[in-house]
């Protein structure tokens, strides 16, 4: 497994984020992680790239422990993009994707071809000589999704990649959103493990492989969407009463509330 997590608990303090979560994912999976605001889902993801230390339990990376990774050479096989991404150097939108390249020792050529592809990826090509701080806040969004996909972007750098999104398209509008999930999926597809936080229940139902729900730190459910995504399932998660449709097209589950 490219990313293992065995009953791992975070607490600060006498506050528990996270108790006794188990996850794996494999290379090639997009694993989605859904439930209300507080429920733990960023405190996952921040575990799983070893920013929050576990008080109990084990988060690895390619069969090895993270204490056990080199910081360089764990960067060149695990990118994070986090919820909120703070710059305010005027650097260009090109500078600010090549950041991505910074583990790696892989040539100012390379690295340059890697940003200009991970920038046409997510629709920021003509963005590329514009000044980072004097875009809008979906624009930063997608910058800033392209400088993790060029951290991990060829096959060749790191044997296992993997790939962890804290709401990528929360900034963004309904045809980015799709730009953006599409390129996350086909990375996926790639051999990337992925591990996406999202808020849009439909959103993650449509592109992921898998659903883990948590609520106050625990996991409520996993497995396929279409197993996750119940009118029960809504209810015991978010206290509201939903209807769950088929999508006329995919056939994934869509949440309907009023």
């Amino acid at each position: 497994m490219t990313l293992s997590i065995r009953n791992l608990t975070v607490a600060i303090g006498e506050r528990r984020l996270l108790a006794n979560i188990s996850l794996a994912v494999a290379a090639g999976e997009l694993v989605a992680v859904i439930g209300p605001n507080g429920a733990g889902k960023t405190s996952l993801i921040h575990a799983a790239v070893g920013d929050l230390p576990a008080q109990q339990g084990q988060v690895a990376f390619a069969g090895r422990a993270l204490a056990d990774w080199p910081g360089r050479e764990r960067a060149c096989g695990m990118a994070l993009l986090p919820q909120f991404s703070t710059l305010g150097f005027p650097f260009t939108v090109r500078e600010v994707v090549l950041l991505g390249r910074g583990p790696h020792r892989s040539g100012a050529k390379v690295d340059g071809r890697i940003a200009d592809a991970a920038c046409d990826a997510t629709d920021i090509e003509h963005l590329r000589t514009r000044r980072y701080t004097h875009l809008s806040g979906g624009e930063k969004q997608r910058v800033q999704l392209a400088r993790v996909l060029a951290q991990i972007w060829r096959a060749e750098d790191a044997p296992d990649r993997l790939l962890l999104l804290d709401e990528p398209v929360a900034a963004l509008d309904i045809g980015h959103q799709q730009v953006v999930m599409g390129q996350v999926r086909r990375f996926a597809d790639q051999g990337v493990a992925v591990v996406m936080v999202q808020h849009d229940i439909s959103l993650a139902a449509r592109y992921a492989d898998r659903l883990l729900a948590l609520r106050e730190g625990q996991a409520v459910a996993e497995g396929e969407p279409s197993a996750v995504v119940t009118q029960q399932t809504m209810h015991r998660l978010f206290d509201t009463d939903t209807r769950v449709i088929p999508h006329p097209d995919t056939g994934t589950p869509v949440v309907l509330h009023g």
